[in-house]
């Protein structure tokens, strides 16, 4: 799928935990990053972001909603290029379609679509890994400081560690993340 959509050059820039606790709230319709040029004057999708899930999902855990076909919208005036005004929440809403997958499904999405995740009315998280995958000319790397071990990069198979943009470190450090979205805190 990403040599499909986003080249043979394609980059893993994103590996990481999105874990809704118990008690989290309903997030605002957000897209993970500004529409870049190529998508919408040029209708094309220069980043993947792919969920693998940790848990069989049930309604009370807070599913993931997704707005299908609205990473090509303009969103003019949101607030840094990923959060639509509320005044538009409805279009979002109407088309929303909850995802319940079981532990183990993948699932491949723009990560310019408008989505939410749901309140969490569990007594147990919802643990979903992310891999964010870019097209060579979608800068998404910048957000993220994704690190290995000289050991883990060394025993990855070639065609893995080709397509990896990481920091290959001796131990790994604490990092602060740098793609931080505010109106999801």
């Amino acid at each position: 799928m990403c040599e499909a959509v986003l080249t043979c050059d394609y980059r893993i820039v994103e590996v990481g935990f999105d874990i809704p606790f118990p008690g989290a709230e309903d997030q605002p319709w957000h897209r993970d990053f500004q529409a870049p040029p190529a998508t919408l004057e040029g209708r094309r999708l220069n980043s993947l972001a792919f969920n693998l899930t940790a848990v069989d999902t049930r309604p009370e855990h807070g599913p993931f909603e997704i707005a299908p076909g609205t990473q090509w919208d303009a969103i003019e005036g949101a607030v840094d290029g990923m959060f639509p005004d509320q005044s538009l929440w409805g279009r979002y809403q109407e088309r929303a379609v909850q995802k319940l997958p079981k532990r183990g499904d993948m699932s491949a999405r723009s990560a310019l679509t408008i989505h939410r995740g749901t309140a969490n009315r569990s007594d147990e998280p919802r643990p979903v890994l992310v891999v964010g995958v870019d097209a060579p000319d979608a800068g998404n790397a910048g957000h993220h400081d994704l690190q290995v071990t000289r050991t883990y990069h060394d025993a990855l198979p070639a065609r893995v560690r080709d397509h990896l943009t990481c920091r290959v470190v001796d131990a790994l450090e604490m990092i602060e993340q740098n793609h931080v979205i505010e109106g999801l805190l």
